[in-house]
């Protein structure tokens, strides 16, 4: 991201003000294979009383876009940050999958009106309610 789109847009990702927090106050961890930068807090604690940790993001803002080894040291679920060990993907993580809501290769289960599938039949189970 350029400099002045850091200045000029607050919703393209990272700004000028996160760039000055991250020099004065973060320490540099990391960096993913999409270019993910992670930073944690120099000195003292923050609000929780452990320090802070940051991601900037390589491209758009989108939290979907960070691996699982560093989604765990972001939220503090470990202490290590995944460059100071050997992380190996457990055999039932599977590669990232943008959400897909919204456009054709939205998930439609069968019986959806926006499916070409023809809704199950009814299986007779259901009965309306009457009032007395």
């Amino acid at each position: 991201m350029s400099i002045l789109s850091e200045i000029f847009s607050w919703w393209g990702g990272n700004t000028w003000g996160t760039r000055i927090t991250l020099m004065c106050q973060g320490r540099f961890v990391g960096e993913d294979d999409d270019g993910n930068k992670y930073y944690e807090q120099r000195s003292g604690v923050g609000s929780m009383g452990m320090p802070r940790r940051w991601v900037t993001y390589k491209h758009q803002a989108d939290p979907t876009r960070v691996p699982p080894e560093w989604h765990g040291w972001l939220h503090h679920t470990v202490n290590t940050p995944p460059t100071e060990e050997d992380y190996r993907p457990k055999p039932w993580q599977q590669e990232h999958r943008a959400n897909m809501t919204g456009t054709a290769a939205a998930y439609r289960p069968s019986g959806s009106i926006l499916t070409s599938d023809e809704r199950p039949h009814a299986t007779g189970d259901y009965q309306a309610w009457k009032p007395d």
